[in-house]
């Protein structure tokens, strides 16, 4: 049985009989060796804490990483908010300047559409007829009131001043025009304009007197 040669054992065998020759071997080294295999135990140890030591250091580096990436973040986002609202603010006070330069006369030109009032119900006032059966001077009077309510005119547009003269039959429109009565016509469509009290004005395409106006009331 001793003398059985190693080719004649199972495959199984000569593993078991292998692992158990490095083991024995092993064994042997660290035995005629125990110096040398204490100190290769103690660098294993060190090289362990080692790397300990610089995975804990990685970890802490990324977590500082992630912090100063989120205060980035926040600082751009703060930056980008500061640049729109300086944006804004240089817009919104572009739009003050250009304001005051076009309304600025708002006050004035109010005041001047009075002295227009009064000059349209002075020509009103004279009919066509009585103007040509009418003496020289009540003819020239009556073309010097048209002519200055033209030149009147003229300057209001000028300086951005229009009028709201709203057509009889259109829908009333109660940004620019303001109702003051309503009359029941069951031949005209509710809703609309039917008479015309007063004119309107516009600066700048703003409203700064509504139109005076009848609509038709709903039947």
């Amino acid at each position: 049985m001793a003398s059985m040669s190693v080719r004649n054992l199972p495959l199984r065998n000569i593993l078991k009989h292998s692992c158990f020759l490095r083991q024995t071997t092993a064994l042997g080294w660290v035995t005629r060796n125990p110096r040398q295999f204490s100190a290769t135990a103690e660098q294993s140890t060190e090289a362990s804490e080692a790397e300990k030591q610089l995975q804990e250091q990685i970890t802490t580096l990324t977590k500082e990483n992630e912090t100063l990436t989120e205060k980035v973040a926040d600082l751009q986002d703060k930056y980008q908010r500061t640049l729109a609202d300086r944006e804004n603010v240089r817009l919104r006070l572009e739009k003050q300047i250009v304001d005051a330069k076009q309304y600025g006369i708002q006050g004035f030109c109010k005041d001047l559409l009075e002295v227009s009032d009064v000059f349209r119900k002075a020509i009103e006032s004279v009919t066509e007829e009585q103007v040509q059966k009418g003496s020289p001077e009540l003819k020239n009077l009556y073309d010097g009131l048209v002519m200055t309510e033209t030149q009147l005119l003229s300057v209001f547009r000028r300086h951005g001043l229009e009028q709201i003269n709203p057509v009889i039959g259109e829908k009333f429109d109660p940004s620019q025009q303001e109702a003051m009565f309503e009359l029941p016509l069951p031949d005209k469509v509710p809703g609309t304009v039917a008479h015309t009290i007063r004119l309107g004005w516009t600066l700048h395409s703003r409203c700064i007197r509504s139109a005076q106006v009848g609509v038709v009331k709903d039947n």
